[in-house]
């Protein structure tokens, strides 16, 4: 399957700069997909076309059968799907990163200056490197959100209608070269696959409502930092008008 240290160790510099949602959301593709499907899942398809038996030993019969009903491997493609929805969170991060090396060289400036009147201030991230979800940050956060869901949407449509949500225990082909009658191929293992199939499709699921869940997190700690906000400068105004007092 290949090392996947190098992904987990960026997704790994994505959550400390992710809400807690997201940090869940990281947890679930680190542990209950990339793992499983690095430790598990290459012995349990490792056999997908090698152990397919048919009735009928017609030469490429097997081979253009398989490819007829599952026309990208199981293990493909999610791999495939782990990538693709990794690399918006990946996008932020290299977003992130630069946010906080311009705000801190900006601060470093600011240090040396003796006169900062007129100065822009850093707005993104404070002295201990906490980042601030707000202005374009927060439209880039939101917008890697909504690519991730389209993409963990697509790719649930796509395994339903690409590899199905089960593994059948027989497969009628009828393609060159095969006979066009009387042939049926058995698969190795039905029961098992369709376990792991199912377990990967409740993984996807789980995490779509997570980024769901997140960016309705956001929208409401967002307008209560507007409303919060809001309240304070009314209290500045009341604070700054004259007073009356009426016998």
């Amino acid at each position: 399957m290949g090392d996947w240290g190098f992904l987990s160790k960026l997704l790994d510099k994505v959550q400390s700069h992710s809400t807690s949602i997201g940090k869940v959301w990281l947890t679930v593709l680190l542990i209950f997909r990339i793992m499983v499907l690095g430790a598990g899942l290459d012995k349990v398809w490792g056999d997908e076309q090698s152990r397919m038996v048919c009735n009928i030993n017609t030469p490429g019969c097997l081979n253009a059968c398989y490819d007829h009903i599952f026309p990208i491997s199981h293990m493909r493609f999610w791999v495939l799907q782990i990538i693709f929805v990794a690399t918006p969170n990946l996008v932020y991060l290299f977003y992130v990163l630069h946010v906080i090396h311009r705000e801190n060289k900006l601060r470093q400036r600011l240090e040396n200056q003796a006169e900062k009147h007129g100065v822009k201030l850093p707005k993104y991230t404070d002295g201990n490197g906490k980042v601030y979800y707000k202005g374009n940050l927060l439209g880039c956060y939101m917008f890697s959100l909504i690519v991730t869901i389209l993409l963990e949407a697509g790719f649930l449509v796509g395994q339903y209608f690409l590899i199905g949500l089960l593994m059948p225990m027989q497969l009628d082909c009828n393609v060159e070269p095969c006979p066009s009658v009387g042939l049926h191929c058995f698969t190795s293992r039905p029961t098992e696959k369709s376990i792991f199939i199912v377990f990967m499709l409740i993984v996807a699921c789980v995490s779509l409502a997570l980024n769901i869940g997140e960016i309705f997190y956001l929208i409401g700690r967002r307008n209560v930092y507007k409303a919060r906000t809001r309240s304070n400068a009314v209290d500045e105004m009341h604070k700054l008008s004259p007073t009356e007092t009426f016998c």
